[in-house]
């Protein structure tokens, strides 16, 4: 049974799975069909403004792309969609979701979309890429001075971090006890060797803030 641990013990849409059915903070999530219900339902969109939020990214369009915390692939899919001439690692700590990511991507002839399963302490990014992208999981991540630390190391040249997640007051997302106010991201992200670089304010529940090496 999957329990809350030092990396990405929810995938990037646990939050939304709290907010919106369990009342616990530790879940399994073996089980992706059923997930992808929650995950993937299309009243996301309207507040998760995912399209919004990879334009504002404003990538190449040969960009490299490592979804960190995928779950059943809300985000992997639209990059890879919205850039079809990039590729998109669509990593997750849980091998059901790994599997279901990788049989999604074939099934949606997502060429351009790879599943990668991910340790506790190390993403298993097997390229560098020009973003990582973190959405409701920064919580999750153990030691996050040191794990950001090390992922410049898989980071390219200009390569960013952005981080997506509920803000203290939101309505929606994990009990308040399990948030991170943003200015505490960002003196971690300071104290791991990134500037604050971006920082966008559409999205009407979460922060977003993108970060480069310094």
């Amino acid at each position: 049974m999957l329990r809350l641990a030092p990396f990405v013990a929810l995938t990037a849409c646990a939050s939304l799975a709290i907010a919106q059915a369990p009342h616990t903070h530790e879940h399994a999530f073996e089980d992706a069909d059923k997930w992808s219900a929650v995950f993937d339902d299309p009243q996301r969109d309207g507040w998760q403004k995912p399209h919004e939020v990879i334009r504002a990214l404003a990538l190449k369009p040969d960009a490299v792309i490592a979804d960190i915390g995928a779950g059943t692939g809300y985000f992997a899919v639209r990059f890879a969609r919205m850039l079809p001439r990039g590729k998109v690692y669509a990593v997750d700590l849980e091998p059901d979701m790994v599997r279901h990511l990788a049989a999604r991507a074939k099934r949606e002839q997502l060429a351009n979309v790879v599943a990668v399963q991910a340790a506790p302490d190390d993403p298993q990014l097997p390229h560098k890429v020009d973003l990582a992208l973190l959405v409701d999981t920064y919580h999750h991540v153990g030691d996050r001075v040191g794990y950001f630390s090390r992922l410049k190391g898989s980071l390219a040249p200009q390569g960013r971090v952005a981080i997506i997640d509920f803000t203290l007051d939101s309505a929606i997302g994990p009990p308040p006890r399990a948030r991170i106010e943003p200015e505490q991201v960002k003196k971690e992200f300071a104290r791991a060797g990134y500037r604050l670089a971006d920082e966008h304010l559409f999205l009407p529940n979460q922060y977003f803030l993108v970060f480069s090496p310094e």
